[in-house]
């Protein structure tokens, strides 16, 4: 429950200068798939938040009801939305003539590879849903992930700084393991490894190789 509200704190802190703190000043100016974006980020948290406290209140059977009937369906849209994001994001930036096509093209390495890893993790999670054990690790992790967002609009000048606040945490999910089960589960070493190769991506943005990938991808759009 602990690191489920350390992660919304994470979101809210991430996107509170640039969206949600304007909500209670003037509207907001964007476009409606942004908000929809959003609201839907949103309610992934908050269906988090429910999953969890559910487990926590003991109600295990009603916990698996609302997985099965809304969480798949739910996480699924998630990556589909975000992925179309992905690319408007970028592209409306340009067309406003706010950023390059390159500098489009370097940030769309970000929110592809978030999408990715939820995608992997939270695919993984389905599968070994009859293994609490695992499977609730999986969630985590799988949100964890896609926090990357958040983390990466509170400014930290240090890539360090950066990657520690994002895996923070998983650290403390690792520790906790360690405290009470003697031993690290699996699911918390392979995750660490596959986030932490997944974190490099900062230092690829503005590769010529990834650039040309980049203006591909975009230039049909712009």
């Amino acid at each position: 429950m602990a690191i489920t509200l350390v992660l919304i704190v994470m979101v809210i802190r991430g996107f509170w200068p640039t969206y949600f703190g304007q909500l209670f000043g003037a509207s907001v100016s964007r476009p409606w798939i942004m908000h929809l974006h959003s609201a839907y980020f949103t309610g992934w948290m908050v269906l988090l938040l429910t999953q969890v406290g559910l487990i926590y209140g003991g109600r295990v059977r009603v916990h698996r009801r609302i997985g099965m009937r809304v969480g798949i369906a739910y996480g699924v849209g998630l990556i589909a939305l975000g992925l179309i994001v992905t690319m408007v994001a970028p592209v409306l930036h340009v067309r406003a003539g706010e950023w390059t096509v390159d500098r489009a093209a370097g940030f769309l390495l970000l929110p592809l590879v978030d999408m990715v890893l939820f995608a992997g993790f939270f695919a993984a999670a389905i599968a070994y849903r009859n293994k609490p054990e695992i499977h609730k690790r999986l969630i985590l992790v799988a949100t964890i992930a896609v926090v990357f967002a958040a983390v990466a609009r509170m400014g930290f000048e240090s890539n360090l700084v950066f990657f520690l606040v994002w895996l923070a945490p998983l650290f403390a999910c690792i520790g906790f393991d360690f405290a009470t089960r003697r031993r690290v589960h699996s699911v918390y070493i392979v995750s660490f490894a596959v986030l932490t190769v997944a974190f490099a991506r900062v230092f690829f943005m503005e590769s010529e190789g990834w650039l040309r990938v980049g203006r591909a991808l975009l230039v049909p759009f712009v």
